[in-house]
């Protein structure tokens, strides 16, 4: 089959559903938007499906066969944080909650250049594959497997978010079904991902982080003049927001909610470095030089990023009378599609939903991947085939990419928050993971009975504290409980009491459980 085979499919696809659109249903299109859809899909795919041929063995299909220039490797480091999730999740806390809220944004890029300056070189000098191989040399491969849960749970959880963000988008400036949407734009990415691998994903987000920076950009000029220019918009938020307008915490803002917003910041911060998805771009650079630099660079490039969102969230917030415009806004996670269609002329806002699908495509792919590969060859590999070919064990990512991704998308079809799905991703893996990266890079004693230990107690302290997008009671009674929502930083706790676990319990047990040394891997 010709390589071009697949992309006439998806056009054929495309044009199908508009025919669909229009003759079989009730729906008000936004029909330039759609082409506008169609092309960029068309054009992504083609990409990714192309670079398929640059595939050479599983190593090559996880890591660009560790040849990624730095240029590329901060665009794809940079838009695989800034989907989705990143730009409408910024602007629905902007808008909903106020600019003190606002963490997520600032916080990732904190966690991108702390991951730089103190992870990115030693994972790289070590020749890991995956973040997960550090924690299999130090605590075996059943830990490992353990350890991959979390890991997993964080990817899916961020897919699904950066998915319902599509939906949103593309139901409120389209008029399409949010269903069709997400399914949709799932479909195209999990095809040229499992077709191209890394290569596809990371040259495909040099395509798509140039039209979120670009798209978002033209945006905002023109809803600002549609709602009375900064100083206006600025006002009105500030007399809506009072002490929440500002990113700076003070308990005259937060009140009782002071040190959960602590609690949350470093979450944020720290449970934002032990990802795959970051880890297999660090790896994947040519050098230590290069990885530590794509991470400080991508750090700055994600704060950057987030200002036209955070204006958007602004903007939105001062629009008191949607009515006006001849709609109403029910939801404050359609606040980013809602500036874009109503508050922009069509031409605006096409390229505002070419922005939009960049975001979530940017990020979809990379999340898919990067789950997959921690699947297969950390879990799969040394439980199930140790002897597995480098062709089998393509076939393994390629499987496990659908399930992930199918897995994410059904998520997505459930969930309404856009931010709390985005915040709960780093969530686990700051409470869980964090303490266990650290200790497997860092402390030379750590065995595994003090992981299991550790992951054990941080395990109990966090799900004590209960989880209401997950339906979780609270069965720890901590102090500071409100309306059922736990304002002492019980994660923190639970993080740093998982840390300090895993530290004792190894040095008590040294006599029945060795501490094993990390060696450098060879490249296969």
């Amino acid at each position: 089959m010709k390589k071009s085979t697949p992309t006439f499919l998806l056009i054929g696809l495309l044009a199908s559903y508009g025919l669909f659109l229009h003759f079989f249903t009730d729906n008000e299109v936004f029909w330039s938007g759609y082409l506008s859809m169609m092309f960029f899909y068309v054009v992504v795919f083609y990409f990714g499906t192309y670079l398929s041929q640059k595939r050479e063995g599983s190593q090559d299909m996880m890591l660009g066969n560790r040849k990624m220039p730095l240029g590329v490797a901060i665009f794809t480091m940079s838009a695989t944080w800034i989907g989705g999730g990143y730009i409408n999740g910024t602007a629905e806390a902007t808008a909903d909650s106020g600019l003190i809220w606002v963490q997520a944004p600032w916080g990732y890029a904190m966690s991108l250049i702390i991951g730089g300056l103190f992870f990115a070189r030693k994972m790289r000098r070590y020749n890991f594959r995956t973040m997960l191989d550090p924690l299999t040399q130090r605590f075996g491969k059943r830990m490992g497997a353990v350890l991959f849960l979390p890991a997993l749970t964080g990817e899916i959880f961020w897919t699904a978010a950066i998915l319902t963000a599509l939906g949103a988008t593309f139901s409120t400036v389209l008029g399409i079904d949010m269903r069709s949407s997400i399914i949709l734009s799932a479909v195209i990415a999990l095809v040229y991902t499992t077709i191209g691998g890394l290569w596809a994903v990371a040259l495909t987000d040099v395509i798509q982080l140039s039209l979120i920076l670009i798209g978002l950009s033209i945006v905002v000029p023109y809803a600002l003049a549609e709602t009375g220019g900064w100083e206006a918009v600025w006002s009105n938020y500030k007399a809506q927001k009072g002490a929440s307008a500002t990113f700076l915490p003070s308990k005259a803002a937060l009140g009782n909610y002071y040190w959960q917003w602590w609690d949350y910041a470093l979450l944020l911060m720290l449970g934002g470095i032990p990802w795959q998805v970051y880890f297999q771009r660090v790896l994947a650079s040519k050098n230590e030089k290069t990885a530590v630099r794509l991470s400080l660079l991508a750090g700055v490039i994600c704060i950057v990023a987030a200002i036209p969102a955070v204006m958007i969230g602004v903007i939105g917030s001062s629009v008191t009378d949607w009515a006006q415009y001849g709609t109403s806004l029910e939801r404050s996670d359609l606040i980013l599609p809602y500036v874009i269609r109503y508050l922009t002329p069509t031409t605006v806002a096409t390229i505002g939903l070419g922005a939009i699908a960049a975001a979530v495509m940017s990020s979809v792919d990379s999340s898919v991947l990067s789950a997959s590969s921690m699947a297969s060859w950390n879990v799969y590999r040394p439980l199930v085939k140790p002897n597995i070919t480098q062709e089998q064990l393509n076939k393994v990512i390629q499987k496990a990419i659908w399930i992930i991704g199918i897995a994410a998308m059904l998520i997505a079809l459930k969930v309404e928050s856009v931010y709390a799905l985005w915040f709960l991703c780093s969530d686990f893996v700051f409470c869980l993971l964090f303490p266990q990266l650290v200790t497997a890079l860092f402390d030379k004693k750590a065995n595994v009975i003090g992981s299991v230990a550790g992951f054990a107690i941080a395990a109990f302290l966090r799900f004590g504290g209960g989880e209401p997008t997950l339906g979780i009671p609270i069965f720890i009674d901590y102090p500071m409980i409100e309306d059922g929502n736990v304002l002492f930083p019980f994660r923190t706790l639970a993080m740093v009491s998982g840390l300090v676990s895993i530290i004792v319990v190894s040095r008590l047990t040294q006599r029945w459980a060795p501490a094993t040394v990390l060696t450098v891997a060879e490249d296969k």
